[in-house]
């Protein structure tokens, strides 16, 4: 029979709690040390086990911590829907409809709210919204404006206002915004939307 694998905690490595604990150790380093700071070798050493376990249940970096922020969904899925085949074209009516899809959905929006809740009253939370949002979202969609002059705050702006659209409609609740048709929001905000990326910029 061959040998039986364990981290440095003794626990045989895949036991039933091993990804769990993986994922609470990795919300823990990455609180800590922010996102650039925290290694894959780190939070293995914190959760008692091997790297290449951590790499076997959540494969990169960047997918441990979407897991370990519990986002159900692909930044980079989102990028190409907002940039599409048009390019700049359509930019902001994308970017508000493909929000509104992931809102839309219960499932989507608990973990992310949940955050955004947490981030007015904690520090530690609001250090993991900052990551999220810089190296999730904000990374992806500075894609989208790849070659547009000051396209890095120009792509910060076009999330900053979906960040707050997000907050008024669906943590404060604010109304009439909080219950007004997905279809009204599209056309009162891509048309701004769309000025982050094509407007003029003095």
């Amino acid at each position: 029979m061959g040998k039986v694998l364990r981290g440095r905690s003794g626990r045989r490595r895949g036991a039933p709690d091993t990804k769990g604990e993986i994922l609470a150790a990795a919300r823990q380093v990455f609180g800590e040390r922010g996102y650039d700071g925290a290694s894959v070798r780190a939070i293995a050493a914190a959760a008692g086990v091997d790297s290449a376990l951590v790499h076997h249940y959540f494969g990169t970096k960047e997918k441990l911590f979407l897991a370990a922020m519990e986002i159900p969904f692909d930044p980079a899925a989102i990028a190409d829907a907002i940039m599409d085949d048009a390019g700049g074209a359509g930019v902001g009516e994308r970017a508000i409809r493909t929000f509104l899809g992931v809102w839309g959905q219960p499932a989507s929006r608990a973990p992310v709210l949940a955050l955004l809740r947490s981030a007015m009253q904690h520090e530690a939370a609001a250090r993991l919204l900052r990551q999220l949002v810089t190296r999730a979202i904000l990374g992806r969609v500075l894609v989208v404006f790849e070659g547009v002059p000051n396209g890095a705050l120009r792509a910060e702006a076009m999330v900053s206002h979906l960040i707050g659209l997000a907050i008024v409609r669906y943590v404060v609740k604010l109304e009439p915004i909080a219950s007004v048709p997905d279809e009204e929001l599209v056309r009162l905000i891509a048309p701004v939307l769309q000025q982050y990326y094509d407007g003029a910029f003095e």
